[in-house]
């Protein structure tokens, strides 16, 4: 299915040594404004597949959990598309296309500002025809966003308290389990179904209302229908996922499982009728002619996404017992409902750059042609656990404006979580590298090729041992300005190494200074990268790290003998797991931000005069 539409890209004429383009637009004269202000933006510039095919939505930063509802949430006929990633935040993308050919623009991280804790549910709870929204209330009680807006305007009323059982009691649901709400007896009445951790459920109705407009709910079954998932390994439960849906179109709903200790989706079939539900019937793996098989609790949901009156099938890959390290690039599967059956059409239903998890972009003019490619490394291959890969994105710019384009991988094997460095720290004219692994050294790769087809030859008796820790993530800048590269490598702890360069341009040779640099420490898994924010010819640093927000250091010192001074965190929502580097992609005289993180994509984010 296509959800193409235009993106505009500036355009440019030539391109900056830095890594950008030279475009119609006006380069800066002054000094840019400091502190730094950045604007993340999806859609800034074309991004191209191995295959040469456009990627739709690149810079939305990788999904590994994503769970997805499609709901009219503005009233217009078709469906937009919401989507938890994170714990507490709801990323939302309207359908600008329609009910016949959708196509989903990226909206909003965290949709309304509403903090939905552990999951979520749009569904219209006081039957007043708009949609409400649930959510998870620490800890594992029931949130309502009541919609006190219209189908058209939503404007959700956020409501503190808990949902409640009908003699005022917390309704509880673990968080690790989605529950769902559906009439399941046609009585006219809301049923809220909560699935254990022992693979039971509890069926809860509702009662009506309290005096402050709250739903009530009465618990009605224990044990609804006897069900109990047993899951393929032993006899375990797990988190679940629950979604009711009539797929065999007889008049009542059936149940639809996803359990973190299996591997597919269980269907359960209701027999009965809509006002007398039967599900006490054996699980089906499902769809019964092609069942999905994944890494394991898998959020469903069915919906009509091309306007054939057939509802569509898709599952977010939550990553269960089955190896999740395969799914945190394919997880969010779309299968069609046609006349043999539900078929698979994409296992990424919304393309964007996604390398798996924990990515790590750096910048380099690998091929020689004077521009900055883009080179993304990620935690581990999704198909071979031995290694991780190095993504090259070419840089392909012309005067119609930026474009990167995936080529390959660099011919690098047998170390996890690479994260790439590279300078010319032999002066012989190309680009050498360093990399830091999930372990606790830095390895270096000495480019015997040239500086327009590199070579890359692993040099062992070069390699950097960290004191302690691990992650490593090293950063090459000539620091001292005394004419050759010095070494900053973060770490698992937070904290921040630096290796002075006691060599010379030809012959490096990095000595520890400090492993405790400055007294710095982010709190976990530290990123450093260095550039000139506020144009005074000395290069400050930006630290990124596992909580996101990414902490700037200014150089108030000189470039011979440097002096950091904390500036609070960047002006930049970055995502957990950041990992920062600066590059002018659009050659606009601004250095822009990149950023890799947990989802395994990338985050782009312009810079603002």
């Amino acid at each position: 299915m296509q959800q193409g539409y235009t993106i505009l890209a500036a355009s440019c004429a030539s391109l900056l040594l830095v890594g950008g383009c030279l475009g119609t637009r006006q380069l800066a004269e002054a000094p840019p404004q400091f502190p730094p202000v950045y604007a993340h933006q999806i859609y800034a510039f074309e991004v191209r597949d191995a295959d040469g095919v456009p990627i739709v939505h690149p810079f939305l930063g990788g999904f590994n959990i994503p769970r997805p509802q499609l709901v009219d949430i503005d009233g217009d006929g078709d469906l937009d598309l919401f989507l938890q990633e994170l714990t507490g935040r709801l990323k939302h993308f309207e359908n600008i296309g329609s009910s016949i050919q959708p196509a989903f623009r990226w909206r909003s991280d965290q949709y309304l500002g509403l903090d939905i804790g552990e999951w979520y549910r749009f569904v219209d709870l006081d039957s007043d025809g708009d949609l409400d929204l649930l959510g998870e209330l620490p800890y594992s009680h029931l949130r309502l966003f009541r919609n006190d807006g219209t189908p058209a305007a939503p404007a959700f009323t956020t409501v503190f308290d808990s949902l409640r059982t009908a003699n005022g009691e917390l309704l509880f649901a673990d968080s690790q389990n989605i529950p769902s709400l559906v009439d399941i007896d046609c009585d006219g009445l809301l049923d809220l179904f909560v699935g254990r951790l022992d693979g039971t459920v509890y069926r809860f109705e509702s009662v009506g209302d309290d005096e402050n407009g709250l739903p009530r709910f009465q618990l009605i079954d224990e044990r609804f229908e006897d069900i109990e998932i047993v899951a393929q390994i032993a006899t375990q439960h797990g988190a679940n996922a629950l979604t009711f849906h009539d797929v065999d179109d007889d008049g009542d709903l059936d149940l639809f499982w996803g359990d973190f200790f299996e591997p597919g989706v269980l269907l359960i079939r209701n027999t009965g009728t809509c006002e007398a539900p039967n599900l006490r019937n054996e699980p089906e793996p499902f769809p019964q002619e092609n069942p999905v098989s994944t890494s394991g609790y898998n959020a469903t949901l069915f919906a009509d996404i091309n306007g054939d009156t057939k509802a569509d099938f898709f599952v977010g890959v939550l990553g269960g017992a089955f190896q999740p390290n395969t799914t945190t690039v394919e997880n969010f599967y779309f299968l069609e409902s046609t006349q043999d059956g539900f078929q698979l059409q994409t296992e990424q239903f919304l393309s964007q750059i996604d390398v798996g998890a924990e990515s790590i972009p750096t910048f380099a003019d690998l091929d020689g042609d004077g521009d900055q490619d883009l080179l993304l490394a990620n935690k581990i291959d999704q198909r071979d656990f031995e290694t991780a890969r190095i993504y090259h994105y070419e840089n392909r710019s012309g005067p119609e404006g930026v474009l990167l384009q995936l080529v390959g991988t660099l011919p690098l094997y047998g170390y996890h979580s690479f994260a790439p460095a590279f300078a010319d720290l032999d002066s012989d004219g190309d680009l050498d590298m360093m990399t830091g692994t999930w372990n606790s050294d830095v390895r270096y790769y000495r480019n015997d090729g040239t500086a327009a087809a590199y070579d890359f030859v692993e040099l062992s008796e070069h390699t950097v041992d960290l004191t302690r820790g691990s992650y490593s993530k090293p950063a090459l800048v000539d620091i001292d300005a005394d004419g050759d590269y010095d070494l900053f490598i973060g770490e698992s702890s937070g904290e921040l190494n630096f290796y002075r360069n006691v060599g010379d341009p030809s012959q490096p040779q990095f000595a520890l200074i400090s492993d405790n640099f400055d007294d710095i420490d982010v709190g976990r898994l530290s990123a450093p990268s260095f550039t000139d924010l506020d144009g005074d010819g000395d290069q400050d640093m930006v630290l990124g790290r596992e909580a996101g927000a990414a902490l700037l250091y200014l150089n108030v010192g000189t470039p011979e003998a440097p002096l950091f001074a904390p500036q609070g965190t960047l002006n930049a929502d970055l995502p957990y797991y950041s990992a920062p580097a600066f590059v002018d992609i659009d050659g606009d005289g601004l250095v822009d931000l990149f950023s890799g993180g947990m989802g395994g994509g990338l985050m782009f984010y312009q810079r603002i005069p």
